[in-house]
């Protein structure tokens, strides 16, 4: 009899917790026209809409905000089959939109060796030691984030760690994802060795279908849990690496999930330029939104590096490198023709630039696109925007160019920025929040993950306080922003930026019920704010509480 007793006490909570998402699931198949599902209420509901920023409760059906305002106003909704679902209390803020990540990397990488934390030579070569330890003779060792600013500047080197990893070939990513150190094993297999020529793109592993499969809903785990619901996925694609992944990556990871139900966040994807007419030509197939999760979002491309690895492209050479200006990737006039083909074609386009150099040949580009196709809603992005020039913020203006930035990469490059540009000049170009903003430029937030946390509520600390690891003071606190202006990067802005302004970005009548449930006011606590539970589509996909996912 104590087994049965044991056994209904196992049991039963588990079916109630099934039967409980199953009716979440299925309760639109009972709404009637005008009804609502479900009414949420007892919250602190920002709405992020600023024609009415603050109400009382919200009522969904079909996914979609039906009504919202005081709670007497939204119980007329209420239908036969309406439920209630109290927030206890919470602080709700719309769904998180991270505006660049690449997920699929970053889930792969989440199982490999985290080299973020390390911070003298001998703490990475005895990482290495470590990982390698659990390593069978020829299987690969990957990992990354190191950054060689913590120690001093010193590339790692492959004779750190050769002694230990002889039979065992090595590759760890610098935390931009811009170089790697290759042990001598690695090279071996690779063939490069000598004098022979670096090879043309490549890769080092291919991973199957389901092992990205599985990344994809690892990294949506981690995006729910802190607060996001919708991510512009810019794929595994970096200056050197075949245009096919991204590709095979939507086939056989986004669509064939989007076609079983299973994507758990909405995605926007971005491919590389070269292959636009393959964009346009999907479009024409398919649509640009394959379903309620998924999007073709645009095109992408590089126009320089990183600060830290000394790629990024200046219009003056580095303080501590006289004959280095950075690596300019894109010929601007060599691409200009796929440039104007493609934004013919109606395609958004998204190029990367962090020096101010890069940023300037860009902006002239996107200039000479304006000009030459004419006028319209086109929303050109720069990826990161790192360094500006004085002239720079203004054409982003007069363009209606879209700055794509990530304000925690800003606390990395704060502790050697001075060092490789000078204090002066880093300090007048460096990470222009609040220029941009009084010049009305539209500032969408994200992370670049896995460079930085996935995670927009550090985001916002970021880009509000602007101190880095160690330090009582801000890094040009002039840029310092308000607290709503950075929570609209990553809400409101960061869906216009990517088209989707009438679908996400605020709680607002007929868009999706994406939301997330904080522990604090952000307002008046951001720096202890934590997310309690994610809604997407009106259903509770996380839990804090119980670590529960609904995928």
């Amino acid at each position: 009899m104590a087994i049965y007793g044991l056994l209904i006490v196992l049991v039963v909570p588990l079916c109630l917790t099934v039967i409980y998402h199953f009716l979440l699931l299925r309760r639109s198949s009972f709404s009637q026209e005008g009804m609502a599902d479900v009414i949420f209420k007892n919250a602190t509901f920002y709405t992020g809409d600023p024609r009415r920023p603050w109400v009382d409760a919200i009522a969904v059906q079909k996914g979609r905000i039906l009504e919202l305002g005081a709670l007497d106003v939204v119980e007329k909704k209420i239908g036969p089959h309406t439920c209630y679902e109290d927030l206890n209390g919470g602080f709700i803020v719309p769904g998180f939109v991270e505006s660049h990540a690449h997920v699929i990397s970053g889930g792969l990488q989440m199982l490999q060796v985290n080299f973020q934390d390390v911070s003298t030579q001998n703490e990475f070569i005895e990482k290495v030691k470590i990982a390698a330890r659990e390593k069978q003779s020829g299987q690969w060792l990957l990992g990354g984030g190191w950054n060689n600013e913590r120690w001093g500047g010193e590339l790692p080197r492959a004779s750190w760690i050769d002694v230990y990893t002889q039979d065992i070939p090595v590759w760890i990513y610098r935390m931009d994802g811009h170089m790697g150190l290759a042990n001598s094993k690695a090279l071996q297999i690779l063939g490069i060795i000598g004098n022979i020529s670096d090879p043309e793109g490549g890769k080092l592993v291919r991973s199957k279908d389901g092992e990205r499969r599985d990344a994809l809903v690892r990294a949506s785990k981690l995006a729910l849990s802190n607060g996001i619901t919708t991510v512009v996925d810019f794929g595994r694609f970096f200056p050197g690496s075949p245009t096919t992944d991204v590709w095979d990556d939507f086939h056989n990871v986004y669509k064939w999930m989007d076609k079983k139900g299973s994507l758990p966040l909405r995605f926007s994807i971005f491919f590389p330029l070269e292959t636009w007419s393959d964009v346009y030509t999907q479009i024409r197939l398919t649509g640009q939104r394959l379903s309620q999760n998924l999007k073709i979002g645009g095109l992408k491309a590089f126009a320089d590096g990183s600060l830290g690895s000394g790629t990024a492209f200046f219009n003056e050479p580095y303080a501590d490198d006289p004959s280095n200006y950075g690596l300019e990737i894109l010929n601007t006039e060599s691409v200009m023709n796929d440039v104007l083909q493609a934004d013919k074609m109606g395609l958004q386009i998204a190029i990367h630039a962090i020096g101010d150099g890069a940023n300037d040949r860009i902006l002239a580009l996107y200039q000479s696109i304006n000009k030459s196709n004419g006028q319209r809603d086109r929303r050109l992005r720069i990826e990161h925007a790192q360094h500006l020039s004085q002239n720079a913020l203004d054409i982003f203006s007069s363009e209606q160019i879209i700055a794509s930035m990530q304000p925690e990469h800003l606390l990395d490059d704060a502790n050697f920025a001075s060092k490789k540009l000078g204090e002066e000049r880093a300090s007048r170009i460096s990470y222009l929040f609040k220029s941009l903003l009084m010049k009305n430029v539209t500032l969408a937030f994200g992370s670049d993950w896995p460079v930085a946390h996935l995670n927009p509520l550090k985001g916002i600390i970021a880009a509000t306080e602007r101190r880095p690891p160690g330090s009582s003071l801000p890094w040009i606190p002039s840029e310092c922003i308000e607290v709503h202006d950075a929570l609209r990067g990553y809400t409101l802005a960061a869906a216009y930026a990517a088209f989707l302004e009438n679908e996400i970005g605020s709680l607002t009548q007929g868009k999706f019920a994406d939301f997330a449930v904080l522990s604090e006011d952000i307002f008046h606590a951001h720096a202890e704010v934590s997310v309690l539970a994610t809604y997407k589509g009106g259903i509770k996909v996380f839990s804090k509480e119980t670590t529960d996912f609904v995928l």
